[in-house]
């Protein structure tokens, strides 16, 4: 468990997942247990979305690969590479082809194993900064490998009729239940905020879009994506890819209003 605080916040990390966000006693984050969602976070990487409609296999330039829903990388455990006070650095590595033993199998799942045909090493920063908390992903590997990042926090709400900001409307609770699993897509966007009890703003880079998504009243994620799965056929999925040249910087930051 790392304990990060600053001038007032606190952020608690388990095994790389942010599983709390206080301000002046105030906890932006949903906390495990809870209805709704056996986690505070995740990534979706390197798909977003479903694929058991096309076999559980994405089209990639070596072939196919076998995913599950929103990716392996969250199947296998981030390693703590360095903390302090107020930051700390996790990381994954993936070696091309290594079988990834997949959770949802069998009870929601066929596919016992999944795979990837590219190496990667993915990074994952926590940094308290002055009255905001950053998180920066860092992906670097096979020069062209095709990937989609999605970022997945779950916010805690408190009141009953919380909504979600964009610059030109508000989006309430009930049109993000209505869309259901799917998620409710938010194109074109860096900046939202949710407005219950108190504010919170996720502003981003690199993504460009946001996806909401709940099943319960007691919290809402609020997904930064890269693309929005849903826009095509699950066969088509490979649509939505970026390609590595490099090394590949996404940042998220959330601003609480306190």
């Amino acid at each position: 468990m790392i304990h990060l605080e600053m001038n007032g916040h606190r952020a608690t990390i388990e095994a790389g997942e942010l599983i709390g966000y206080e301000v002046k006693g105030h906890q932006f984050i949903h906390q495990k247990g809870s209805p709704g969602w056996s986690s505070a976070d995740t990534e979706m990487f390197p798909i977003i979305g479903p694929v058991n409609e096309a076999g559980f296999e994405v089209k990639v330039p070596l072939g196919n690969a076998i995913q599950d829903q929103h990716g392996h990388l969250r199947q296998f455990a981030y390693t703590l590479i360095s903390s302090s006070a107020t930051e700390a650095v996790f990381k994954k590595t993936y070696k091309a082809g290594t079988p990834i033993k997949n959770s949802k199998y069998p009870s929601k799942s066929s596919e016992e194993w999944l795979a990837w045909p590219y190496s990667f090493e993915f990074e994952k920063h926590f940094k308290l900064c002055d009255g905001f908390l950053e998180i920066k992903f860092v992906i670097s590997g096979d020069d062209g490998m095709p990937f989609m990042l999605g970022y997945h926090p779950a916010f805690k709400l408190y009141t009953n009729r919380p909504v979600i900001k964009t610059n030109t409307r508000e989006i309430t609770l009930d049109e993000v239940l209505a869309v259901g699993s799917r998620a409710l897509q938010v194109a074109d966007h860096d900046t939202l905020t949710l407005k219950d009890e108190k504010e919170i703003t996720i502003k981003t880079k690199g993504f460009g879009h946001f996806m909401c998504w709940t099943e319960v009243k007691n919290m809402v994620c609020i997904e930064p994506i890269t693309f929005y799965p849903y826009a095509v056929a699950q066969k088509d999925l490979n649509k939505g890819f970026q390609y590595l040249e490099g090394t590949s910087i996404l940042e998220v930051s959330l601003h609480p209003e306190i």
